[in-house]
């Protein structure tokens, strides 16, 4: 009911917002264009861009919980669903983001242009933006919900493309000093010194954060630390940029949760962490009659299932990104920009096993290695460099732009077991685990990524402006087993030498422009032995699907109008988007198993939808953001047999998984003197986890506060600034992430994860 009201308060006051944003943007259409200017831009709703795009300041993103995720800043903006069981966003497993009913494994992600690969967790091609960059370091954060740019280095960008630009260093000299601390034992310190601009005329800056957290509910932690290195330096009329970031990453998992198991055991139910008796006896109770079932076996009370509760899980990661660019002016007309980059990681996922015993359980006598629970890993390394191209040529009225991306990416991924010991556990989930005793399999995957463009931007007059291109694509995977069954040796290619963009903007006044724009794009196949990979199966498996599989494809028709008034500002945009040779994968049994992914090709997607977002100055104080978004996106096909062509499960007209129909973002905020704040409710309907929609979370409206004081006073306290952010304000338990272990057909599954509760923190920070 809670949610309910609050999700139509939410609603009300956007479709108030634009209402009123209509009818001032009919009134003002003659207004003086200083005064329709002057709305405070933290949010850039991309004027002049002939697709539907916004930007996010520097401001916004620092009036966040320091250590959020950029991609939790996002989630104000339409069409966007942002769910995540911790307040941070940070959490890898449970952090996910879809627009427009694209998942986040079919969009583009980069920073500073290098590519992030498609963020998933356990990544192939890439590293979670949390990872890449600490959130004090960012400049802006552009969203484009359509598709990317041409010149976007990813091959995943089915639907839309998130760009993080860090910010430059400071030409004077100074700094930033921060320190975070709040519920569940949080704390972040976070220090940055900019050197200013040199004799040389250089300027960088260094950074570290360290952030540490007990988990909302069971035991365990969540703790990175992070440098950040950048600097810009001049050469004549070149400029010559270059960063490195470097991260290291330990977090406890939360147990995935079903909607049964939330009935039975509650939203604050986790692993058995710090209960080893426990789960040593789930253990043995599941081992003496693996056969049974949760009505057979008799588990210590309240567990019904052997999938109920594990001991631990963690994920741990290391990472090292580097990035140089040179932009240089060639002559009067052509600018270009190369970049060059490199990254390293290593990469490891824990589960305690109840499925597999150490290898000396049972045997008589043994003291080590005997317990009924062993730990469980995939392991990663990514090493991969990289070049992007880019140059624009000016001829008149035209702008030609072309260029081009090119990496080499060597991924290994192992699935490997440690014993453990029946006394106490001897390994720590936080630590990278040594002496496997069995490898169940292990792969070397090596991909070759090729990709060009031309586009020409044509402007005909100072309102109308014409743009229109094509990318040609080429990944191709080889694997290699190194160790294991089931054995996976082949390669596969993904390739497309025509996916064209158009695009048209046309500028009525200085307050009203229109924009439509029609794009092609394809996701390229993934290397990987798990997820929605063509490798994430047998070698029989691999060999049948090979030379039939097909990358997923889409073309989006996007067309929509930008206004601005006096005080106000935004977007409205309608889409239609036809999306082919859908993916979608199934596994039969617990996530902790690892059963082999089954692949089917779901035939064809249509999305259809529409949003709007606007900016309300109410008054010198105050100001209003909202945005509002409905998608209807649907299987068109039913699930067939790839070899007889019957019908084997009846998806047609279903909604597609973790796609909600409405989205709502409502923000007031205040800002007088030194006093700032915001109230925030973003509303999301409900969403199915289940291909045949059986199985569903209902809808959910969850509220942020933030507030704070900056001293502006000549002396010690000048640059000082004092922030509280509180989250869930109502303390809402809902569900936030679905399809953490995936999605099935029909029926409830171990794959949601509870949302984080009520949590406060509280920051002092000094600028210097």
């Amino acid at each position: 009911m809670k949610a309910a009201l609050l999700g139509s308060a939410a609603l009300a006051a956007l479709v108030c917002l634009t209402a009123q944003s209509a009818f001032a943007a009919e009134a003002a259409a003659t207004a003086d264009a200083a005064a329709a200017s002057s709305v405070e831009e933290l949010v850039v709703y991309g004027q002049g861009e002939t697709r539907q795009t916004q930007t996010i300041k520097t401001e916004e993103i620092q009036h966040a919980v320091p250590g959020v995720s950029p991609i939790k800043i996002v989630e104000k903006l339409p069409g966007v669903n942002y769910q995540a069981a911790d307040a941070f966003g940070a959490y890898e497993w449970s952090t996910r983001i879809s627009i427009r009913g694209f998942n986040q494994n079919q969009l583009g992600f980069t920073l500073d242009g290098v590519p992030l690969g498609d963020m998933s967790y356990g990544a192939f091609n890439g590293l979670h933006i949390s990872r890449a960059i600490a959130s004090e370091d960012i400049g802006t954060v552009e969203l484009a919900q359509g598709t990317g740019a041409l010149d976007i280095a990813s091959t995943s960008n089915l639907g839309g493309a998130l760009k993080f630009v860090s910010r430059d260093p400071s030409h004077e000299m100074g700094g930033l000093l921060s320190a975070t601390a709040g519920s569940d034992a949080m704390h972040r310190l976070f220090a940055r010194f900019d050197t200013g601009e040199l004799p040389t005329g250089t300027r960088a800056y260094l950074s570290l954060a360290d952030q540490k957290t007990d988990k909302w509910k069971g035991q365990g932690e969540q703790k990175q630390r992070q440098v950040d290195f950048k600097f810009v330096q001049p050469l004549g009329a070149a400029t010559l940029t270059g960063f490195y970031d470097w991260s290291h990453r330990r977090e406890n998992d939360y147990q995935d949760l079903s909607l049964g198991m939330i009935q039975r055991l509650g939203y604050d139910w986790d692993n058995l962490t710090g209960q080893w008796s426990k789960a040593v006896a789930v253990a043995n109770t599941y081992l003496a009659n693996p056969n049974g079932d949760c009505t057979t076996n008799a588990y210590p009370s309240p567990i019904k299932c052997v999938d109920d509760a594990y001991y631990d899980a963690s994920g741990l990661r290391n990472d090292a990104l580097w990035g140089l660019t040179l932009n240089a002016p060639v002559g009067e007309h052509l600018q270009t920009k190369v970049t060059v980059y490199g990254h390293r990681n290593k990469g490891e996922g824990t589960w305690f096993t109840p499925y597999v015993p150490s290898p000396n359980y049972g045997v008589a006598g043994a003291t080590t290695d005997n317990a009924p629970i062993s730990v469980r890993t995939t392991e990663y390394t990514i090493h991969r460099t990289g070049a992007v191209v880019d140059a624009t040529y000016t001829l008149g009225d035209h702008a030609i732009g072309f260029g081009g991306w090119v990496e080499r990416n060597d991924f290994n991924q192992a699935r490997r077991f440690y014993a453990l010991n029946l006394a106490a556990p001897q390994r720590s989930s936080l630590e990278f685990m040594r002496n496997a005793f069995a490898t169940q399999w292990a792969y070397a995957f090596n991909t070759k990524t090729t990709q060009g463009y031309v586009q020409d931007t044509w402007t005909v007059n100072d309102a109308f402006k014409i743009n229109a291109g094509f990318k040609a694509v080429k990944v191709a995977i080889s694997s290699e087993t190194q160790v294991g069954a089931p054995v996976i040796n082949g390669e596969i290619t993904s390739r497309d030498g025509f996916l064209p963009q158009a695009g048209a903007t046309y500028r009525f006044n200085d307050s009203n422009e229109v924009f439509a724009g029609y794009a092609e794009n394809m996701r390229a196949f993934g290397a990987a032995h798990t997820g929605l990979s063509p490798f994430a199966t047998t070698q029989a498996g691999f060999d049948a699907i090979k030379g039939k599989l097909k990358p997923e494809t889409s073309k989006t028709f996007e067309a929509g109008w930008r206004f601005k008034g006096d005080g106000f500002q935004g977007v409205a945009a309608a889409y239609y988007v036809k999306f082919d040779n859908r993916l979608i994968g199934t596994s039969a049994g617990a996530g902790i198993v690892g059963n082999p992914t089954i692949l089917a090709n779901a035939g064809s997607v249509t999305a259809k939808g529409f949003e709007t977002a606007a900016t309300w100055n109410l008054a010198d104080d105050w100001s209003l953001f909202g945005s509002y978004a409905y998608n209807q996106s649907t299987y068109d096909d039913d699930i067939k047999d790839p070899t007889t062509g019957a019908v084997t499960q009846h998806i047609s007209g279903k909604q597609t998984v973790d796609t909600p129909k409405h989205l709502v973002q409502a923000e007031l905020s205040y800002s007088h003197g030194g006093w700032f704040a915001k109230l925030a409710a973003h509303y999301t309907s409900e969403r199915f986890y289940t291909y045949t929609n059986d199985q569903k979370v209902p809808s959910t409206t969850i509220a942020d506060l933030s507030a704070g004081y900056t001293f502006d006073e000549p002396g010690w306290a000048k640059g000082l600034e004092v922030q509280v952010n509180v989250t869930n304000l109502f303390d809402k338990a809902y569900v936030s992430t679905i399809g953490s272990n995936g999605f099935g057909y029909s029926g409830d599954s171990q794959t949601l994860l509870a949302g984080a509760p009520r949590q406060a923190f509280v920051t002092v920070r000094k600028s210097f």
